[in-house]
């Protein structure tokens, strides 16, 4: 990143379900949410992967704090939230961090190796 440039924001979300969760209706609400947060200003990416044994860790990429923060308050964000707190999940912790710097190394942009940037 160069210097006085604008650092994307990184939510990472890790959480463990409940045995119910899906059927009181997680997956419904958790691709509705995916989807919310796609159209919102300033969105970057949306990854969730799932562990072995059940940990659930989702990254969420907006291009600036202020972007970041309009999803983290939006309301059905906010909805689905506290829907979270008591049909879905058995705990979770939120981190919010700053990108300091980034490298991408990529050899299927036809560039090879030296395509590193």
């Amino acid at each position: 990143m160069e210097p006085g440039t604008v650092e994307p924001v990184v939510t990472v979300f890790r959480s463990r379900l409940r045995d119910n969760a899906e059927t009181n209706g997680y997956a419904e609400l958790a691709t509705a949410m995916e989807a919310r947060a796609r159209q919102m200003p300033g969105f970057a990416d949306f990854k969730t992967f799932v562990a072995a044994d059940g940990e659930r860790v989702s990254l969420v990429t907006f291009d600036t704090i202020a972007h970041h923060q309009a999803w983290r308050d939006d309301p059905e964000h906010r909805s689905a939230q506290q829907r979270g707190r008591e049909d879905f999940y058995l705990e979770y912790t939120i981190s919010v961090c700053s990108e300091l710097w980034s490298r991408h190394f990529d050899t299927t942009d036809g560039r090879g190796p030296e395509g590193e940037s």
